[in-house]
């Protein structure tokens, strides 16, 4: 009996760390690998993401071309869906999940989305490639691609 119980325990463990969504964690811009088309990279951004039940809490932080602030903070269902915005240049946003490495974001203002983002996570889960395409929070037409590394 005892054995069994230790044998559920272990699964069960087994089980969440399988479940943990691998987007989470600390991703800091890897300026070296970033290139744009159109407009300008940031100087620097990080990008924490925390697992909150059943949501992704994200929060974006960084300094612009420009020199100006980058700060962002919201959150969408994990398996995707309308977010809340808790502070952001947008008023609206919401996320697919592509598959368990994959997911597109999308912001709005207004109702209109103005800026998306494809995120793919390396199969090794140590670099978040992101294609973005649309008007930054500085108002800045944009696309490209940012590198981020996990933290």
């Amino acid at each position: 009996m005892k054995h069994t119980r230790l044998l559920f325990v272990l699964l069960g463990f087994a089980a969440l760390g399988y479940a943990a969504d691998p987007f989470v964690g600390t991703w800091k811009l890897n300026p070296a690998k970033t290139k744009f088309t159109t407009g300008a990279a940031p100087k620097d951004q990080t990008v924490t993401i925390a697992a909150t039940g059943s949501d992704l809490d994200i929060t974006i932080a960084g300094t612009a071309a420009d020199g100006s602030a980058i700060a962002s903070h919201y959150t969408v269902p994990a398996a995707g869906g309308t977010g809340k915005i808790i502070s952001s240049p947008y008023d609206g946003v919401s996320s697919k999940r592509a598959s368990q490495t994959e997911r597109s974001v999308s912001y709005s203002k207004g109702g209109k989305a103005v800026y998306t983002t494809h995120s793919k996570l390396s199969a090794d889960g140590k670099t978040l490639t992101v294609t973005a395409k649309g008007t930054n929070a500085t108002g800045q037409a944009v696309e490209g691609t940012v590198v981020y590394d996990k933290q």
